[in-house]
C-alpha cells in the first residue's frame, strides 16, 4: 500500500502489531527476548561509535582514489565495525569468514544460482564457526561485553541452543552492515548525481543521508500478517494474508511531499516540506537501532567528504532489487582538496 494514512494505521495499530516481530523469524521464543537482544546490540554499537570513527579513519587512509561502489561502502562500514561485531581476540578464522561474508553474497541474495550456492556454503561455514565461538564463550566466566556477540549472549535466553545464538548474531550482522552500507552508497550516488560542480557538496551529511533514505529507501516493503478475518482499506482479508507498506511509495506521495520525485537534501532544513517518513518502519516494530544507524551513516559520509571531493561515474539511479533496493554498481573517485 502507498496511502500514508492506511500505512500509518497498519504499522501502529495493535491489531497488526501484537506477538513477535518477523525480524528474527522463528529463532527467538518471545517478543521480550527479541526486544532485549535488539536493545543490547544497539547499546553496544552506540557505546562504540568513537571506536568506529577511529577505525573508519584507518579504512579511509587505505581507500584507493577510485573505487567500485556499493561494494566499497560495505567494506568501509565493515572495517569500521569489525572489532565491535567480533572482538580481536576471536579466532582469526572466524573473523576472516565474517569479512568474506561482506562481499560473498551473504549480505544480499544474488540473482545468479551459482553465486547463491557459493553464498550458502560461506554462510554455513560462518554459522558453524560462530556456533563454536558461542560454545567457548559460554564456558568463560561472566565478564564485560566485548562485542555484539557478547551482547547477544548476555540478552538471549539461557536455554537457546548455541547454533540458534549464532544465527541470531548473523541476522544482526546482516541487518547492521547491509542497510548502513547500502544507504551510504545511495547517499554518495544521489549527492554526486545532483551536484556535479567542482565545489564541495552544499548540504550537511545528515541532510544527504535522510534524503537518500526518503528518495531511495533500502527497505522496499514492510509487512504485517493478518491473524484473523478482517477488513482493511475497504477490502476483506483472510488469516495468513500479508499487508505490506511500501516506504518508497509513501515517501513519494505528492500530497505530502513537495517535489517528491526530486532529490532535495535541503528539504530537511525547511518547515512544512516533509510528509510521512518510515525508512525504519513505525509503531511498535520500529527498528530499535534507527538512531545509531543514522549516526553511523552520517559519520561515514562526513569522514568521506572531509577535505575531499567525491565524483560519481557510470551511475544509474534505478535500484536493483536484492532483498531490498540497493544501488547498481558505480564508480566513485575521491580527490583530496
Amino acid at each position: 500500500m502507498s496511502d500514508p494514512e492506511l500505512a500509518n494505521e497498519l504499522l501502529r495499530s495493535p491489531e497488526f502489531n501484537s506477538g513477535t516481530s518477523g525480524f528474527f523469524g522463528e529463532l527467538l521464543p518471545t517478543r521480550a527476548a527479541q526486544v532485549a537482544i535488539g536493545q543490547a546490540a544497539r547499546n553496544t554499537l552506540r557505546a562504540r561509535v568513537p571506536e568506529y570513527r577511529e577505525a573508519l579513519a584507518g579504512a579511509l587512509a587505505d581507500l584507493p582514489s577510485a573505487g567500485r561502489w556499493p561494494a566499497t561502502a560495505s567494506e568501509l562500514v565493515y572495517r569500521g565495525l569489525a572489532d565491535v561485531l567480533l572482538h580481536p581476540g576471536t579466532p582469526a578464522g572466524t573473523r576472516q569468514l565474517m569479512e568474506q561474508a561482506v562481499h560473498g553474497g551473504v549480505m544480499f541474495r544474488s540473482p545468479h544460482v551459482w553465486q547463491r550456492a557459493r553464498a550458502e556454503l560461506l554462510r554455513g561455514k560462518l554459522i558453524a564457526a560462530v556456533t563454536r565461538e558461542v560454545g567457548c564463550r559460554r564456558e568463560e566466566p561472566p565478564g564485560r561485553s566485548r562485542d555484539v556477540l557478547d551482547a547477544v549472549l548476555g540478552a538471549c535466553p539461557d536455554d537457546l541452543a548455541d547454533r540458534t545464538v549464532a544465527e541470531v548474531f548473523l541476522v544482526l550482522f546482516r541487518s547492521i552492515v547491509a542497510p548502513v552500507g547500502s544507504t551510504l552508497a545511495w547517499s554518495v550516488l544521489l549527492a554526486g548525481l545532483h551536484h556535479t560542480s567542482a565545489s564541495p557538496w552544499p548540504w550537511p551529511s545528515e541532510w544527504i543521508v535522510r534524503e537518500a533514505m526518503r528518495h531511495r529507501p533500502m527497505v522496499w516493503m514492510v509487512g504485517r500478517t493478518v491473524d484473523r478475518p478482517t477488513e482493511f482499506g475497504g477490502l476483506p482479508f483472510r488469516p495468513g494474508d500479508i499487508l505490506s507498506v511500501s516506504p518508497f511509495l509513501v515517501h513519494h506521495d505528492q500530497r505530502h511531499w513537495a517535489d517528491s520525485e526530486l532529490f532535495r537534501p535541503e528539504r530537511w532544513a525547511e518547515s512544512g516540506e516533509r510528509g510521512p517518513y518510515v525508512p525504519f518502519g513505525a509503531g511498535p516494530y520500529t527498528c530499535v537501532g534507527a538512531s545509531v544507524a543514522l549516526t553511523l551513516m552520517t559519520e561515514t559520509l562526513t569522514a568521506l567528504t572531509k577535505d575531499a571531493r567525491l565524483s560519481v561515474t557510470g551511475a544509474d539511479a534505478r535500484p536493483a532489487m536484492a532483498e531490498g533496493a540497493v544501488p547498481r554498481p558505480f564508480t566513485v573517485v575521491r580527490t583530496p582538496t
